[in-house]
């Protein structure tokens, strides 16, 4: 008897929220869940939230204007109430008859976090082009171990979202945000269907924008805590190549050369010196601001899974 909320956030899909509404309600009764319906309407210009108002059960959140994927899905992630949350796609491409294999699988290892694989996908050549490349470079760069981190259907234990707040195309990067604190991620092979209505809504400005979160989420993986490592480090290295340039600038005068002729090792050394000095104020800083990140934020950069203690089990 799973407790599911399923979200999914839709934008200009009039012609597909009845069907895969329909779709979302037969799978969750024919295995008797306890479930809400949560789909998030992210600014659409056409009768999608119409359609929306026709479906029962249904809770519908609706924005003023299009805010992105991401941000619909982290409020629908923040409104739903039930223990386990999935997450889909709006434009029918993902099956929710997958969810209960996803479930199962979920339990039966153990995991916090099952993300779909769409192995046989049905897109464009130029799409999977793009999300191939994607993937190579957010292997290389975030290493989640997750084949196709861009599939929407996932699966969290509701636990996975205390104090998490979603940004820019982080959404794709859920399950490696979520590993960093120890969660557990998993993946199951899932369905993928061609679109049938409406038009896909992915252009080069959401690639461009989910690169940058891909690096943003690599720094948050390895220097979240401890940015001087990294900033400090630059800094170091340019002011040894300033120490370097300065020992080529007084070199050259001891030799009698010209310094109005040799310009280029004085301005070399006085630039890397300054360059080095701000990359360690800025390490401080950044040190300082993580540190009032994690006082004043409901975040924390680790989970806690349990808490045993040894004297309360003895008593009991």
């Amino acid at each position: 008897m799973y407790k599911i909320s399923v979200v999914v956030p839709v934008y200009n899909e009039e012609d597909n929220v009845a069907e895969l509404h329909r779709e979302i309600k037969e799978v969750c009764e024919a295995n008797h869940y306890t479930y809400e319906i949560i789909f998030v309407d992210d600014g659409s210009s056409d009768r999608t939230v119409e359609r929306c108002r026709e479906l029962k059960p249904l809770k519908l959140i609706q924005f003023r204007k299009n805010f992105g994927q991401t941000a619909a899905m982290d409020a629908g992630i923040k409104e739903a109430q039930y223990d386990y949350i999935v997450t889909m796609d709006g434009d029918r491409q993902n099956d929710p008859a997958d969810i209960p294999n996803m479930l199962q699988y979920m339990d039966e290892q153990g995991l916090d976090v099952v993300s779909g694989w769409r192995k046989n996908r049905k897109d464009t050549f130029m799409k999977k082009f793009i999300s191939r490349g994607a993937n190579f470079l957010r292997g290389i760069l975030v290493k989640d171990n997750i084949h196709d981190s861009g599939c929407s259907l996932k699966v969290y234990r509701r636990e996975c979202f205390q104090g998490m707040n979603l940004y820019g195309e982080q959404h794709r990067f859920i399950p490696a945000l979520l590993k960093i604190k120890g969660f557990t991620v998993g993946e199951v092979v899932v369905n993928h269907r061609a679109r049938t209505a409406g038009t896909t809504k992915y252009n080069w400005k959401r690639t461009f924008k989910g690169f940058v979160d891909m690096i943003s989420v690599w720094f948050w993986n390895k220097y979240s805590t401890r940015p001087l490592h990294i900033l400090g480090t630059m800094g170091m290295l340019c002011l040894a190549t300033g120490g370097g340039c300065g020992i080529w600038s007084v070199v050259l005068f001891l030799m009698g050369k010209k310094m109005s002729n040799n310009i280029m090792p004085p301005i070399l050394t006085v630039f890397f010196v300054i360059m080095g000095m701000l990359m360690f104020v800025f390490g401080l800083m950044s040190e300082i601001l993580i540190k009032t990140y994690y006082g004043v934020h409901v975040d924390v950069p680790y989970s806690i899974k349990e808490v045993v203690d040894s004297e309360e089990n003895e008593k009991k």
